[in-house]
């Protein structure tokens, strides 16, 4: 396993050893602008299904999908709504119509991650701690069988331990799904609305 501890960001030498890894079907243990997760290229099929089995969660459950830009997601057939275009990058999900069905997707609010989705392209990623527990602020809490898992672990010291905040965009109106940082979710709720 390949470790890496940084104080706030990575070099580019880091981004670019991470991004080679992720490119040849690595799973990575990485930071986000809100919890750790688990992250795989959403275009291999083999590390997907290994993030799969790690989780042990089934196939009807999908991840989300991480990018640099809303650009990036083109490839995936979703219709970006302006507003979200504008609001993004931002700890917010949203669930988007695809050409077969739905997807979320989120362009995260931290640029050395934006960096990375833009040496690897997008990757999927989910909550690196178990079902009802509590989220993975710092690497050291993740649990014994999933670290021995993994091919790469950044540290970047703790997070803040809020998930993102979830809106379903494929309704006639914006439905928030799930409350990420109240602050976050109240001006969401002003922009979002606002902007029908």
């Amino acid at each position: 396993m390949k470790r890496w501890r940084v104080d706030r960001e990575p070099s580019d030498d880091v981004l670019d050893e991470i991004a080679d890894l992720l490119r040849a079907g690595a799973v990575a243990l990485l930071p986000t602008d809100t919890i750790y997760g688990l992250h795989a290229l959403a275009a291999n099929g083999e590390a997907v299904a290994r993030i799969r089995s790690m989780k042990e969660r089934g196939d009807q459950k999908p991840f989300v999908i991480i990018a640099a830009s809303a650009e990036q997601l083109d490839q995936f057939g979703v219709t970006i709504p302006d507003v979200l275009r504008e609001i993004w990058p931002a700890p917010l999900t949203a669930i988007l119509a695809s050409d077969a069905t739905t997807i979320a997707a989120r362009v995260p609010d931290l640029a050395w991650l934006r960096a990375l989705l833009g040496r690897t392209g997008p990757l999927i990623s989910t909550s690196a701690n178990r079902s009802g527990e509590p989220p993975i602020t710092t690497p050291q809490m993740l649990a014994q069988d999933l670290f021995e898992a993994l091919d790469a672990v950044l540290d970047a010291g703790p997070r803040e331990g809020q998930p993102s905040t979830i809106v379903d965009f494929t309704g006639e109106e914006p439905r928030i799904v799930r409350e990420g940082d109240p602050g976050f979710s109240q001006f969401l709720r002003k922009r979002l609305w606002k902007a029908l």
